[in-house]
C-alpha cells in the first residue's frame, strides 16, 4: 500500500488508527531513500503523524517509531481520532497521504457520531474514519490506501452518501479485493483495499481480485 501511494520527502503523512505503527514504519523505510543529508532526515521526522486509541498498541508504536529513526515520536499520539469535531479541522491539518486499515465491524460510544455532520452521523466506526480521511486529505497532492470491509462496499444508509462522494469529489481508481482469512485469526471478515485520490470524479475503477499464494485455501 505504501510502495503504490509512493510518498515522497516533504508530504505529510497519517494513519489515524495506527495500532502498533506498521504502516508508518513502512513509509519510515521507503522515505529513507529519498534522504541525503541531515535537513532530509529532520524533514522526515516531522512528516509522520499517527494515532491510537489504544494504550498498549501505543506504546508499541512509539517503540516501533524510535527503532525506525523517529528520536522523539511526539506525533504519534495516544487519543481516539473521532473524538474531534470534523468542523474543528481546519486546512492546517490537511496531509498528503492517508494509510490505514481503521477498525470495523464495531460501535462507536454514545455522541462519538455529534462529531460529525448530519449526512455522516452513525456509530459504526469504520464509516466515520471514511468520513474523516475524505475531509483530511489535501486538495491537491491527497492521495490514500484504506482497508475496509465489504459491508462498505455494498451497504446502504451513511455508506451510500460517503460512496457518492468518494465517486464524485475523489477518483477511487483502484479497489484490490483481498483473498478470505488475510486477518484471521482476529476476523474472518471479507475485505479490500480502497485506493482514492483528489484528482476526482471517477471515471473507471480498476477492480483486483488478490488470488491465494500458491498451495493455500485460507
Amino acid at each position: 500500500m505504501v510502495d503504490i501511494l509512493n510518498p515522497q520527502l516533504g508530504e505529510l503523512i497519517l494513519d489515524p488508527a495506527c495500532g502498533t505503527g506498521g504502516f508508518l514504519t513502512c513509509a519510515i523505510e521507503h522515505l529513507k531513500q529519498q534522504v541525503n543529508n541531515a535537513d532530509d532526515l529532520r524533514t522526515l521526522q516531522a512528516a509522520i503523524y499517527g494515532v491510537e486509541k489504544k494504550p498498549l498498541p501505543h506504546m508499541l508504536a512509539m517503540t516501533n517509531m524510535m527503532l525506525h529513526g523517529i528520536d522523539v515520536p511526539t506525533r504519534v499520539r495516544h487519543d481516539n481520532t473521532l473524538s474531534r469535531p470534523l468542523k474543528n479541522y481546519s486546512r492546517r491539518d490537511r496531509v498528503d497521504i492517508v494509510v490505514t486499515n481503521p477498525p470495523f465491524g464495531g460501535m462507536e460510544e454514545d455522541g462519538i457520531e455529534h462529531n460529525f455532520p448530519r449526512k455522516y452521523q452513525t456509530r459504526e466506526t469504520a464509516d466515520l474514519f471514511m468520513a474523516l480521511i475524505m475531509h483530511l486529505l489535501k486538495h491537491d497532492t491527497g492521495r490514500a490506501a484504506v482497508v475496509l470491509p465489504d459491508g462498505f462496499l455494498f451497504g446502504e444508509g451513511v455508506k451510500t452518501t460517503l460512496k457518492q462522494e468518494l465517486l464524485e469529489a475523489f477518483n477511487l481508481h483502484t479497489i484490490v479485493r483481498l483473498p478470505k482469512g488475510v486477518f484471521s485469526p482476529y476476523t474472518g471478515i471479507a475485505t479490500n483495499i480502497l485506493f482514492f485520490d483528489r484528482g476526482g470524479p471517477t471515471s473507471e475503477i480498476w477492480f483486483f481480485e488478490h488470488p491465494y499464494p500458491a498451495g493455500y485455501k485460507s
